[in-house]
């Protein structure tokens, strides 16, 4: 209040020159504070990964799911201040990568909001893969793969999109590609990474018979993915509005955009699986929002709420079909992390160039926006693939028969997530 009394006296009183520099202070106040809630907003993400994926998982599994979230982010966050940021968002010339501003410091105060929003956004696109390559894989070797994704796969991606914060332009930029919060930069990359760590890995223990037939592992707590699912749907209003930068009023559409395709894609997996006369499960339920979250994100700024709904929808069936597809092939996910952020950020940023308010169906906008979609594949998933290949050949990727029997809580961590149940499972007392 005394801020804004000051400010009102400065209006009746002060030099032109002052109450320019006022305001100014004033709106760099205001976009600070904005971006910080939204990437607070961001970081609570984690939370929601955690427990849908622990819930997913069997018990056996919890600790180690959840260890995978909290660390993640933790050794990511300075993975990216040292190496990520730089690479993303520093002076990018050639339009590839950046070229300065690697661990950041001595910086104007917007700098430091800029890294800590963006940093929140890494950390993200590397949880992605714990989920889809959960209990079977290594600690160790999924901590080296996250960090390499969150400092290297992730950021040179980043920056052919939104590089050239401090001066050049990436060349997807330059081009005219669109994905206002991610929807190819953050969830499709982590998603090709997943997809090149459950091939390298392979599938669970029983996942598939002998002749290919899929064997349904159910996850142990879907009270916990529910609840993951709400923490996400909540904390994607940061993720899309938090991508302006700046507080204005357009967020105003865009969370709303957000909502109404999250909503929509729930109800095109229920329907999905009405036609095909299958169970209407919570899984694909709590999938199917997210599918519709994962979709908007491209184009959250630059539709109308009718186009959002409408790309929610297609999503949501859109991911029902891609699950169905990698049982076929015998790819195993455990949470559909592919299908969810892979196929459904792949449509999103394809309809974000269909969709286009006020030029819809716009050819060579939606050539962009193609090609776009082609180059995040065809950089992520080689680059993981090899990375994966090389972590399984050194430190080890794929946990042992025996630990993936006992479950990974025990193995990796020495600790069950629920002991009063589990000390038969682990042959001896657990102190």
């Amino acid at each position: 209040m005394s801020r804004l009394i000051a400010l009102l006296i400065a209006l009746l009183f002060l030099p032109t020159s002052v109450l320019a520099e006022e305001s100014a202070e004033l709106r760099l106040s205001l976009d600070t504070v904005w971006l910080v809630t939204a990437g607070a907003l961001v970081f609570f993400m984690q939370a929601g990964f955690a427990l849908l994926e622990s819930g997913m998982a069997r018990s056996k599994n919890a600790v180690n799911v959840i260890m995978k979230n909290y660390t993640d982010v933790c050794f990511g966050a300075l993975a990216f201040w040292l190496v990520g940021y730089g690479l993303m968002f520093g002076a990018n010339p050639s339009g590839f990568f950046g070229t300065d501003h690697f661990l950041l410091g001595n910086a104007e105060h917007m700098d430091y909001s800029q890294l800590f929003f963006q940093a929140m956004f890494a950390a993200t696109a590397a949880t992605i893969a714990s989920g889809a390559m959960a209990e079977r894989t290594h600690y160790w070797g999924y901590i080296i793969g996250s960090v390499i994704v969150t400092a290297f796969i992730y950021a040179v991606y980043g920056s052919w999109v939104w590089g050239g914060l401090y001066g050049g332009e990436g060349w997807l930029r330059e081009l005219g590609f669109i994905d206002f919060a991610g929807s190819s930069v953050v969830h499709a990359i982590g998603a090709w990474c997943a997809l090149a760590g459950i091939i390298v890995i392979g599938p669970r223990l029983g996942r598939f018979s002998p002749e290919g037939e899929p064997r349904p592992i159910q996850g142990h707590n879907l009270t916990l993915v529910a609840l993951g699912g709400f923490i996400l749907w909540l904390a994607w209003f940061g993720f899309n509005g938090g991508s302006t930068g700046h507080a204005e009023a357009r967020i105003g559409l865009i969370v709303l955009n957000t909502h109404v395709a999250a909503a929509s894609g729930a109800v095109g997996a229920v329907l999905a699986l009405l036609v095909q006369r299958r169970a209407v499960l919570l899984t694909a339920t709590v999938n199917g929002s997210l599918a519709g979250l994962v979709s908007i994100t491209a184009g959250c700024a630059t539709m109308e709420p009718t186009y959002a709904i409408l790309t929610g929808l297609v999503a949501g069936m859109l991911m029902v079909a891609a699950t169905a597809f990698m049982e076929q092939v015998r790819l195993d996910d455990v949470v559909g992390a592919v299908p969810v952020h892979g196929v459904c950020g792949a449509w999103g940023t394809v309809a974000a160039g269909l969709f286009y308010r006020d030029d819809l169906f716009n050819l060579g906008r939606i050539f962009v926006q193609l090609l776009g979609v082609a180059a995040g594949f065809l950089w992520a998933f080689p680059a993981a693939l090899i990375m994966y290949l090389l972590i399984d050949r050194t430190v080890g990727l794929r946990a042992d028969t025996l630990a993936e029997q006992r479950g990974l809580d025990y193995s990796e961590h020495y600790e069950v997530g629920y002991p009063e149940f589990q000390r038969d499972l682990l042959h001896e007392e657990i102190r």
